[in-house]
């Protein structure tokens, strides 16, 4: 974090890291120099491989130029009991133990040079004969004004000479500290409150910057987490929330909605005003479903009005049963869930498998004119019957077990079709995998409800509109989610799909070429492993929307991350390099858990290290928390000697399923 003028106003080198720091106008820094925690503002002139720390230079007489040489350091410390406070400087590579017989320098220069030229004698430095006389002990720091010290320092480092004596006099009648003192003496207490003050007022200035003059594109949260420490931290919040509603006004179609809302969803937390932040709360994520509907339908036609034949074929009974394969991700996962995929490239390699010889996910849609309402029946025995079409209308609660259903109805439009004016539906859907399997069963049994929608109406029903479809369905139930599980179920074998954003989304599935005999080692070294844990896709779904809205640098680095290891893994699988993927399994894994500290937890890490020796690659399959594993074993032998010790073992409540790649029919 750091506040710099316009580039034309100062000059700093490419090379230096500048940390934690206000720079003003005027100031130039050399090539390969830190400065951290500071403020530094007038006519500053440091040299290259410096380091400079909680310097606070806030004003300087305009006719003067404070020079720091090159290989210098310079830092600035308070001193205990209300004292003042001291400059500090020294020689990059002096060593302040060495004494004078031994060679010992300050600011790079032998200590017989340095009493040479500024004509001073050992004495006003060392005042006992018997103590050890070296850098550490030297009474070399004056205490006294700020323009004092730094005028005194140039002379000590021989960057200002002294033709009257002027500075030699000012700094022999001054009070001076030498490091050894100074160590006793530091306000350590001050010290700290001094960076965090200084920090909390850097990002209240970077926040102000960010909501007059950009696009939101700093991390509010944190900066207002930072500015906590300051005394009107308060006054600042309200000052920055001033700014709305301006930002989508003055930014059309640049600035998304959903990240507004987030910003000052933030600000009104971070002021106390909770009841205001829950309520923006809400349209964040109103916006979010907004803005992924507008992605999806932009450029494709509604659904069809449904206009009847007039020799009424139509009217005849349909029925039609869809059935899907799960999926299991490699890796690219995060890169497809809005807002993300609406703003950034996305890519996620995945593969669409059966378990148990069966494809486990479907669902059966009929007409009836036993009634004209829709009837409901999954596959716990629940059912419903809803003969009044108008009351299906978002949002629907989170308790509600039918609000999958009722959101598909919603979207593909069959609630104004005029096949329910002559008939009604029976709708009956089954899942036969553990709930909270990570296997993307959500969105792929929407997509066999939405699949079998299409098929009654006579509608579109290729895989690219339903996956576009249950994109919304799923931000109408209010779980949020991706594009990549329904992919994954409806296309079939291995694929790498990469999305790019606009007006509307395109999705480019393309199915990774491989040969039947790596199919054949896949299905033989692949472990597909029921966990036991259960976790819903969802609550960590919405942690890391948040983070994404709120622009975690960590975050967008990870994902981005995942969606280009998609791209290595698709490669590697065309190769035949099982044993690579296995190492982009262990890099996505690790991300994962940057993403979400949460992603695993003790069983699951007792797993991986019992699989460890038997695996190239591993990790959970969804969002993780619990749900299926997979284990990449390092050869054929190694993955039935490992299902084997898992199933033989009282440690593991595990189960290892029988799986194939679901391919093209």
């Amino acid at each position: 974090m750091c506040s710099l003028p316009e580039t034309t106003a100062c000059d700093i080198a490419a090379t230096a890291i500048i940390l934690c720091t206000k720079i003003s106008s005027g100031v130039s820094i050399g090539e390969d120099t830190l400065v951290y925690d500071s403020v530094l503002s007038g006519r500053i002139r440091i040299g290259s491989q410096c380091i400079i720390v909680s310097v606070n230079i806030r004003e300087f007489d305009g006719s003067a130029c404070f020079t720091l040489p090159d290989r210098h350091c310079l830092w600035e410390v308070p001193l205990a009991n209300s004292a003042g406070r001291v400059l500090v400087y020294c020689g990059l590579h002096d060593n302040p133990k060495v004494s004078i017989q031994k060679d010992g320098t300050f600011c790079g220069k032998p200590w017989i040079n340095v009493l040479e030229d500024l004509r001073i004698q050992d004495t006003d430095l060392w005042g006992s004969t018997s103590q050890d006389k070296c850098l550490w002990t030297a009474k070399l720091f004056p205490v006294m004004s700020l323009p004092e010290m730094l005028n005194v320092g140039m002379w000590l480092m021989g960057s200002e000479c002294d033709p009257d004596g002027r500075i030699a006099s000012l700094w022999q009648k001054s009070q001076r500290i030498s490091l050894e003192e100074l160590h006793r003496a530091i306000d350590y207490r001050q010290l700290c409150t001094d960076s965090s003050k200084h920090q909390a007022n850097l990002a209240a200035d970077i926040a102000k910057a960010c909501m007059n003059y950009g696009l939101l594109g700093r991390n509010l949260f944190q900066l207002c987490e930072e500015m906590l420490q300051k005394d009107t931290c308060l006054a600042v919040y309200e000052e920055l929330l001033s700014f709305f509603p301006s930002h989508s006004e003055q930014y059309p179609g640049v600035l998304p909605q959903s990240r507004e809302y987030q910003v000052k969803m933030d600000l009104l937390r971070a002021s106390g005003d909770l009841s205001t932040a829950c309520t923006v709360e809400e349209k964040v994520w109103a916006s979010i479903a907004s803005e992924t509907a507008s992605a999806i339908k932009y450029g494709s036609k509604e659904p069809s009005s449904g206009k009847m034949s007039s020799n009424h074929e139509s009217l005849h009974p349909r029925k039609t049963v869809v059935e899907l394969p799960v999926r299991v991700d490699f890796v690219g996962g995060w890169s497809d869930t809005p807002p993300w995929s609406l703003e950034r490239p996305g890519c996620v390699l995945n593969m669409a498998i059966s378990l148990q010889g069966s494809l486990p996910v479907g669902a059966m849609i009929e007409t009836t004119e036993d009634h004209l309402g829709v009837r409901i029946e999954d596959d716990a025995g629940r059912h419903v019957y809803i003969d009044n079409l108008a009351s299906i209308s978002s949002p629907f609660k989170e308790s509600d077990p039918f609000r999958l259903v009722k959101s598909a109805l919603i979207v593909t439009g069959i609630l104004g079709h005029e096949i329910l004016s002559k008939s009604g539906l029976n709708i009956r859907t089954w899942s036969n995998v553990p709930r909270g399997s990570g296997l993307g069963t959500s969105s792929i049994l929407s997509a066999a409800v939405v699949k079998g929608l299409f098929q009654v109406m006579e509608d579109d029903e290729s895989d690219d509109s339903v996956a576009r479809a249950v994109l919304v369905v799923e931000q109408i139930m209010g779980t949020g989610g991706g594009w990549q599980d329904q992919i994954g179920g409806l296309y079939p074998g291995i694929k790498c799909t990469q999305s790019f954003p606009g007006q509307p989304l395109r999705l480019q599935v393309v199915p990774v070429l491989t040969t039947p005999q790596l199919i054949q080692e896949l299905e033989e070294r692949l472990l597909i492993v029921f966990t036991g844990q259960v976790r819903l896709a969802h609550q960590v779904l919405q942690k890391v929307v948040t983070r994404y809205l709120r622009r975690d640098s960590i975050l967008i680095s990870s994902i981005k991350r995942l969606a280009e290891l998609a791209k290595i893994g698709r490669e590697a699988l065309m190769n035949g390099e099982l044993d690579e993927l296995g190492g982009i399994l262990l890099e996505a894994w690790r991300l994962h858990q940057e993403l979400d500290p949460f992603c695993s937890n003790r069983p699951v890490d007792e797993l991986f290290a019992f699989a460890d020796p038997y695996c190239c690659g591993y990790k959970l399959v969804g969002a993780g928390g619990g749900g299926f594993a997979l284990l990449l074993a390092k050869n054929p032998s190694c993955a039935r000697e490992l299902r084997r010790a898992l199933e033989e073992s009282d440690t593991f409540d595990v189960k290892v399923y029988d799986w194939n790649v679901a391919m093209p029919r």
